[in-house]
C-alpha cells in the first residue's frame, strides 16, 4: 500500500523548494498530486503542473459529481480563492506512494478520506521573523507585488497553523528548516522510516 506525504507549513517556510527536491529523488519514486485551484493563475506558472486552474462553474461540477476530497476557501484582497484537492483518478495508492504541498487542514481532511495509515505529514518550521523576509524578498521580485496578500496569509498562518491546530491534527515531527540540506536529509530519512 502506498502513502501519502503532505508537506505542509507556514507560508515561505521553503516548502516548495523541499518539495521540489524531495520529487526529485530517484530512490523515492513518488508522484505528483496535483491540487486544484479558482485562484488567477501567477506570472510563470503553468496549468497543470503546479495546479489545475479551474473556473467556478468547473469546481460546481466536481462538487456535484462528488469528486471533491477537501476544499478550503480563502478571502483574499482580491476576492475569494479556493484550493482543493479532487479524486480525478491521479491517486492510485494499490500502485503508488505520492507527496503534496498542502495546509494542515487540507493533511485532516484527506486523512480522513484516505485513512490515517496512508497519509504521513511532513511538517516544516521557520522562525517567523526569517519567514517573513523570505516572503518579502519573494513579493518583490514579482512584476506586481501584492504585499497586502502577503501581509493577510502571514497573519492568517499564525492562526492556522496554531499550536491547538497542529496537536488537534497530532503533528508531532517537526523539521525546522535553518539549513536546506540539513532538512532535506532529516525529511528523506523519516521517509524512509514511513
Amino acid at each position: 500500500m502506498g502513502k501519502i506525504y503532505c508537506v505542509m507549513g507556514k507560508s515561505s517556510t521553503g516548502k516548495d523548494t523541499i518539495y521540489s527536491r524531495l520529487m526529485s529523488q530517484k530512490d523515492f519514486n513518488l508522484k505528483k498530486i496535483i491540487p486544484y485551484t479558482t485562484r488567477p493563475i501567477r506570472e510563470g506558472e503553468v496549468d497543470g503542473e503546479s495546479y489545475h486552474f479551474c473556473t467556478e462553474d468547473q469546481l460546481a461540477k466536481l462538487e456535484e459529481s462528488g469528486k471533491i476530497i477537501e476544499l478550503r476557501a480563502y478571502d483574499t484582497a482580491y476576492g475569494i480563492w479556493k484550493y482543493f484537492t479532487v479524486n480525478d483518478g491521479q491517486i492510485e495508492l494499490d500502485k503508488n506512494s505520492y507527496m503534496l504541498i498542502g495546509t494542515l487542514e487540507a493533511y485532516t481532511k484527506i486523512r480522513e478520506y484516505f485513512g490515517k495509515e496512508a497519509v504521513v505529514p511532513i511538517y516544516i518550521e521557520v522562525e517567523d521573523g526569517e519567514r517573513l523576509q523570505r516572503a518579502l524578498n519573494r513579493e518583490r521580485a514579482e512584476t506586481s507585488p501584492k504585499y497586502d496578500e502577503l501581509c493577510r496569509r502571514f497573519l492568517a498562518d499564525s492562526e492556522d497553523f496554531s499550536e491547538e491546530n497542529l496537536n488537534k491534527a497530532q503533528i508531532d515531527v517537526r523539521f525546522e528548516n535553518r539549513q536546506l540540506e540539513e532538512t532535506i536529509e532529516k525529511i528523506k530519512e523519516y521517509i524512509n522510516e514511513n
